[in-house]
């Protein structure tokens, strides 16, 4: 398979080849779904919370007698019946994370690149690395590439002044190697990857 390549200082195009039996698989969107709902499950901080019958401070003694008084029958003044009292069967502080083999989520990583691949939406990177950490000719080279929105894994480590640059444009993610998700991956029209990359998530996903 070829894979265009692009470069962010220059508008050089070429293309080069990859690997075939990496890319040799129909992507299968269900377990790249597991895998996002793994992803925004496990994000989330689970400190909602609500104060419950026993979190009131009221007092818990009858409000009055049960019977001769012509109102309805109540006990504690804590119930979620009046106003301020507990809510009943609110939110409480929880872990959301869920549990995915590890095998599925480095399938599900091979799946995204390879969804990306045959979409047309990988880029390999010429170079990772800016002169200068400025946003202005950075903004102006990806305007002119045919995506919105682009998620970058710039190789084991990023590179200073790219870094610099791409964090104040919209719809743009820098991150190393390490960094590269399936949710990240999927969200962005396109991902552009240099090959030092490509050959680490390869590593990863074998």
């Amino acid at each position: 398979m070829e894979l265009p390549v692009i470069s962010l200082s220059s508008e050089k195009a070429a293309s080069e080849k990859v690997d075939d039996a990496f890319f040799d698989l129909e992507p299968r969107t269900d377990i790249l779904h597991r895998m996002v709902v793994y992803q925004l499950a496990k994000r989330r901080a689970g400190t909602h919370d609500v104060k419950n019958r026993s979190e009131i401070a009221r007092a818990g003694t009858k409000l009055f007698k049960q019977k001769g008084t012509g109102r309805a029958r109540h006990g504690s003044a804590r119930v979620g019946q009046f106003r301020g009292g507990g809510r009943a069967f609110g939110p409480t502080p929880r872990d959301h994370a869920i549990d995915l083999p590890k095998r599925v989520r480095k399938l599900a990583l091979r799946h995204a690149l390879v969804a990306k691949a045959k979409a047309g939406q990988l880029y390999l990177l010429a170079d990772a690395k800016l002169e200068e950490p400025k946003t202005k000719p950075l903004a102006a080279r990806l305007a002119t590439l045919p995506f919105k929105s682009a998620f970058v894994v710039a190789g084991d480590e990023v590179d200073g002044n790219l870094k610099l640059a791409a964090r104040n444009i919209p719809m743009v993610e820098v991150v190393p190697s390490a960094g590269a998700n399936v949710y990240d991956i999927l969200r962005r029209d396109a991902l552009l990857i240099t090959k030092e990359s490509l050959e680490r998530l390869q590593e990863r996903v074998a």
